[in-house]
């Protein structure tokens, strides 16, 4: 028999149910409640590895919760990255990634295994870095224009290291050739650390590396600066001259940021933003990045998709340009 509600058992029940929604929805508020693993799609060693460290560290620090840096190389940055999509959408897999695998992987493979703009919500930009142009102390060139007249007469023999094929440093390498006309020989590596090592040893002649990645080589004198491949002087290298000024319009400043697989709770990207903004204020981040040769790059949720959105075709100019392919 179905007993009669009365006012007080009406007024009971809403209560419960009011308070079940109230704590199903403070469940849903407290991001993080578990350890978020951060993907890291390159190799350990290399700068997004170093810069996905200390923001990883920081975000652990802030929020209680332990991020977590695992890294999945391979693929030039593919398979992490394919894997960040296919990942649960709930917050607690997120990806710190290279825009080398995130923007310009698209149009270097027929087949990456992922969509840049379907399959990923992005969180936020966490860092630039610089980029350099090294070699090794013995090799005989000491500024762009050297390296250039000397592979002019030595076409196919000089080797250029990189992180590994779709990366920056190798697509940087193809687009060098193709400017000034001359054959260095790829040489990809399984991370910009092992190329950085290699070079110093002379297993490589030279390579374009990342700040984070060769900034230890070169304070300790272990490889020499040809030159910057950003569009501007390195404030940890006022000397060194940006490589566009012998070769007209090569340049690239890259970036690194987090993404999230698309479909995550908005909720969980905008407390993910706001603790990862209070970590790139922290001095004690700011000052780490520095260390590693990378300064903190804060934009909003939407100004970091315009960027995405302006890139992707940018770099799809410079992949055909370069000739630069990857089956």
């Amino acid at each position: 028999m179905t007993l009669p509600l009365t006012a007080a058992r009406r007024t009971l029940l809403a209560l419960s149910v009011f308070s079940l929604c109230s704590a199903s929805a403070l469940a849903q508020d407290k991001y993080p409640s578990k350890p978020v693993t951060v993907v890291v799609p390159q190799a350990a060693g290399g700068a997004n590895d170093a810069i996905a460290r200390i923001v990883a560290q920081k975000l652990t620090d802030l929020t209680g919760q332990s991020f977590v840096v695992e890294n999945r190389p391979g693929a030039g940055g593919n398979i992490g990255t394919a894997l960040v999509a296919k990942a649960k959408p709930d917050g607690y897999t997120v990806m710190l990634t290279a825009d080398s695998s995130y923007v310009i992987n698209p149009s270097l493979y027929k087949n990456p295994g992922f969509d840049p703009i379907k399959d990923f919500e992005p969180v936020a930009p966490v860092a630039t870095a610089g980029y350099v142009l090294v070699a090794n102390n013995n090799f005989p060139a000491n500024t762009t224009a050297d390296l250039i007249a000397l592979a002019k007469t030595q076409p196919g023999k000089i080797m250029i290291g990189s992180a590994g094929n779709g990366t920056v440093n190798h697509l940087v390498g193809e687009m060098l050739n193709k400017a000034a006309g001359i054959e260095l020989v790829h040489v990809p590596y399984k991370g910009a650390a092992a190329a950085v090592t290699d070079l110093a040893g002379g297993q490589v002649q030279v390579s374009v590396q990342s700040l984070p990645s060769s900034i230890g080589f070169i304070r300790s004198n272990r490889i020499k600066v040809l030159g910057v491949v950003n569009e501007k002087r390195l404030a940890a290298l006022p000397n060194a001259a940006p490589i566009q000024e012998t070769v007209k319009g090569l340049a690239v400043t890259p970036w690194y940021g987090v993404f999230a697989p698309a479909g995550t709770p908005k909720n969980v990207i905008t407390q993910l933003q706001a603790s990862i903004g209070q970590a790139l204020d922290a001095p004690d981040v700011r000052e780490k990045l520095a260390n590693v040769g990378a300064e903190a790059y804060k934009l909003s949720g939407e100004q970091f998709m315009a960027l995405i959105r302006s890139d992707l075709p940018r770099w799809a100019k410079a992949v055909k340009d370069s000739g630069a392919t990857i089956d």
